[in-house]
């Protein structure tokens, strides 16, 4: 990674560039809708960038749910990507930092994503998770169902995720 790559909040003027940063650190599966859908969200999701040069490197966002019982704030990080050329740079893990220092503002408990142990174990999520997904996971994602409490006293042990309309397609949440 070089020094002059830099974070910022997402805008709207980064969706083309966000559509063919998507496609091609992921040809096998097709996440522009969901980016669409989310970026057209304007609260409750925190859409950071890392910028190199005048490209856009690297992508993550965090959505704002809750857990019912209880209406807990908890946040769902995803998608999370990085231009192929950019891989293994830090760029990713630059970038969930930054979202997970912006935690606070949303009055989170706890941080939850859908993604590889490996990866997202190196910022302290845990396999697990007790809080179940809004649709059923195929029996080998499970492990991939993850969580980091941001505040024990407070964190929900129970309960099911509540997503906005973006993340109600049961497809996004199975093979």
């Amino acid at each position: 990674m070089t020094e002059k790559t830099v974070l910022r909040a997402g805008t709207e003027t980064d969706l083309h560039a966000l559509e063919t940063l998507y496609r091609a650190a992921f040809p096998d599966e097709d996440l522009v809708p969901l980016v669409r859908r989310l970026l057209r969200e304007h609260d409750g999701v925190l859409s950071l960038v890392a910028v190199s040069g005048e490209d856009i490197a690297g992508h993550v966002i965090f959505t704002r749910c809750s857990v019912e019982p209880g209406g807990h704030t908890v946040a769902l990080l995803g998608p999370l990507c990085a231009a192929p050329s950019a891989q293994k740079r830090g760029i990713g893990s630059r970038l969930v930092r930054a979202g997970l220092e912006r935690m606070d503002a949303w009055q989170a408990v706890m941080v939850l994503v859908l993604g590889d142990p490996g990866y997202y174990s190196r910022f302290g999520f845990l396999p697990l998770c007790p809080i179940l997904p809004p649709y059923a996971i195929p029996d080998d994602w499970v492990p991939a169902w993850q969580y980091l409490d941001l505040d024990g006293s407070k964190a929900p042990r129970t309960g099911r995720l509540t997503v906005p309309p973006p993340w109600q397609d049961p497809t996004l949440w199975s093979e």
